[in-house]
């Protein structure tokens, strides 16, 4: 199924919620944030929110200092 994650294109396995999501793109769920759609998720959330077909979905991390960054798929942000 195709999604917008940070503003991309992106094929993910289809019914896959955000927990899954973000352990198929080898993200860890510690100090990230989740917007679907333009809503915060919130973290206990995660394993039951199902993506759909053309949602769009922005993954931020939290950084030492108090910054935030796009979470990269792969990179396995802490």
């Amino acid at each position: 199924m195709n999604i917008t994650l940070n503003g991309e294109k992106k094929e993910v396995p289809n019914n896959v919620t955000i927990l899954g999501l973000l352990e198929f793109l080898k993200i860890q769920t510690q100090r990230v944030a989740v917007e679907l759609n333009l809503e915060i998720v919130k973290k206990d959330k995660y394993g039951t929110t199902t993506i759909q077909e053309d949602d769009s979905l922005e993954v931020v991390s939290f950084m030492a200092g108090g910054s935030m960054e796009r979470a990269t798929p792969g990179r396995g942000v802490n």
